[in-house]
Parts: structure tokens; sequence; C-alpha cells
């Protein structure tokens, strides 16, 4: 028989447990989200490696130039030093983490927050067996006298190819932080352009396959095709007021030489726009004409059916009459009766069938 552990001993596990001190999560440093920090003065870039407190001191000492902090899914704890120092809105630095936006601008104080959805083309081999088209991310921007801050959340769209570009060009940079701003939205809008360019090219080869002879495409396809153009929807239709608030001098803190850059960005925005309702247009009409296919291969089909069970009728009704029990019926004794019938039944069907040819039953 087992032992019976005793109250005492029951007592001392439960306070050992009880004792265990749950250990706190290892912090994770500050530099582990930040993607780079710079300071730009007259238009270039100054060297060297910089912390955000000693940046933007930089600046501010000098009374000119700006920083650039891009930081890359963040957590509240880790973004709570950079919103002190630059004075972010609490409100903002809480979208700024937990992501799931949807594009906006908004102007807190002397602050401006930014919000981009970015998209990335998936490849594929076919657009008729493909699960996933469109895969997308965010980006916001906190635009200030002195500086810019980008979040970015997801692992595609990165910044680091578009500042290296802008180093290389000072001329750009001169005119502030919102010469960032622009090129940011710039970047994310030509990505816009890209994945529109794959789309249509998909879209071109589903409307084959749809009206193929032979196509195998079905409607719930085409469903998951528009599903991914109403995800390239959402980050391209909301981001058309922002850039036109932008363009007509929103804030003080974009110069009147940036208004323009603004514009085109807008120009191209709203020519997205009007290419993904096109899509999302076109794609309703291929769900139809698929729709109409499968209900006239229905048709087509119980035509067939109704063709031959009226032919197979024939020799059925015959041999079911012949096939009753009575002593007295016509051609029973006959000695030709047998071979006549048949004759008669494929002589019905021939007939029925070449009808039904003719009419293009079967």
């Amino acid at each position: 028989m087992p032992a019976i552990p005793s109250l005492g001993g029951l007592r001392g596990r439960a306070n050992g447990r009880a004792n265990r001190t749950v250990r706190p999560p290892v912090p994770v440093p500050l530099s582990a989200y930040v993607v780079d920090c710079g300071v730009y003065v007259g238009g270039e870039r100054l060297p060297g490696r910089w912390t955000h407190t000693e940046a933007v001191q930089e600046v501010r000492s000098r009374g000119e130039g700006f920083v650039w902090i891009g930081l890359h899914e963040p957590d509240a704890h880790q973004i709570q030093g950079i919103a002190e120092t630059f004075g972010l809105h609490e409100l903002a630095v809480e979208d700024a983490v937990h992501a799931h936006q949807r594009p906006k601008l908004e102007r807190y104080d002397d602050t401006l927050f930014m919000v981009f959805r970015t998209v990335r083309y998936v490849e594929h081999d076919s657009p008729t067996t493909a699960n996933e088209i469109v895969e997308s991310g965010e980006l916001m921007a906190f635009l200030g006298t002195d500086f810019i801050i980008t979040v970015r959340h997801g692992n595609h769209a990165g910044l680091t190819h578009l500042r290296r570009e802008l180093d290389g060009n000072p001329e750009r940079l001169a005119s502030g932080p919102a010469s960032v701003l622009h090129a940011i939205a710039d970047h994310v809008v030509d990505h816009f352009l890209d994945v529109t360019d794959r789309i249509e090219d998909d879209i071109d080869e589903m409307e084959t396959e749809v009206f193929a002879p032979r196509t195998r495409v079905t409607s719930e396809q085409i469903y998951l095709m528009k599903r991914e153009i109403l995800e390239l929807r959402r980050a391209v239709a909301p981001l058309a007021t922002p850039l036109r608030r932008l363009s007509e001098g929103y804030s003080r803190l974009v110069p009147a030489e940036v208004h323009s850059y603004f514009r085109n960005v807008h120009d191209h925005v709203t020519t997205v726009a009007e290419r993904v309702t096109a899509f999302d247009e076109l794609l309703t009409t291929l769900v139809d004409a698929t729709l109409g296919k499968i209900t006239l291969q229905l048709n087509s089909d119980m035509r067939k059916i109704t063709a031959w069970a009226a032919i197979i009728a024939v020799p059925t009704a015959i041999a079911g009459i012949y096939g009753m029990n009575f002593d007295y019926m016509p051609e029973l004794n006959w000695r030709y009766g047998y071979p006549v019938t048949i004759a008669v039944i494929l002589g019905l069907c021939l007939l029925l069938y070449r009808i039904f040819r003719k009419n293009r039953w079967l």
C-alpha cells in the first residue's frame, strides 16, 4: 500500500512552490530595435554613430539640421525613451507600437503622425493556384521641426536603400525632414505601382483561363484574387487624402517647396486607386462569367442526360410490355417476332439519337 504523505509534507511543498521567484523578462536594449540613427546638417549626414539623445542634442546645439531614426517593431517600453526625448504624443506612440492602422495623417501639437500600409507581391507559379498574392505591412512616421522617426512593421519595405539614396543626394535633404517624409511616401507608392503591374499580369492570365474551352478555374479562386485586391485597396485608397492635405499646406512642418512633390505622389496614388478599382470590377465580371459558364455547362449536361434517358426509355417500354405474363398477346408465337422487335428498338433509338444530335443535345 503506497504511503500517504503527511500534512506537513504537503505544506512544505506548497510553501516551496510559493517561494519560487518568477524571473522577469530579459530587457532588450533599444539598439536591437533601432535600424539606423543619423544626423543631417545642410543635407549632409554627419559621420559617426549616434544614440537618439546624442543626435538630438547635436542638432539642437547647432540650431540646424535634423535627426532621422529608423525603428523596427519596437515595444512600448523600448519606444518610451524616444517618445519622451522628442515629445511624441502617447496616442500616436500607442498606434505606432500596436500597428494594424489604416493609412492616415494626424497632427499632435507640433508633430505630424502619418501611417502608410506597405505591400509586397508574393511570387507564385500561377494565380489560379496561389493562396496569397499580396503581403502587407505598416510604416509609421513622426515628423517634427528637427526630426523624423520611422517605425516599420513587417519584414519587407525596408528603408535602407532609400536612406542610402538620400545620403547621396544632399540637395534633396536640404529641405529638412519633410523631404524624407516625401521620399518615404514616394517609395511606398512606387511599390504600389510595381504590385499593380504584377497583379495586372495575373488577372490577364486568369481571364485567359476563364474563357478557355475546358477551364478549371473556379469562382473560389477568383474570390481569392478579389480578397487580395481588397487588401491592396485598403493600403491605397485611404492614402489619397493625407497626401492631398500635405500638398495643400496642411502643416508648417512641410515647406512650400515640398508641396509640389507631394502633389506628384498624390497623382500616382490616384492612378493606382483607379487601377485597383478597375481590377475589382474586372474580377467581378470574371466571377459572373465563371458562374455563367457553370450554369451553361449544367444545362448542357442536363440536356444530354435527358436525351439519353429518352433513348433508353424506348427499349425499356417495349421490353416492359412484352415482359407481361399474359397468355394472349400479339406476336408471341410469331417466328420473326423477336428479330422484328429488336429491329424496331434499334430503329427508334437511332431515330431519337439523330434528332437529339441535330438539335445539339448530344
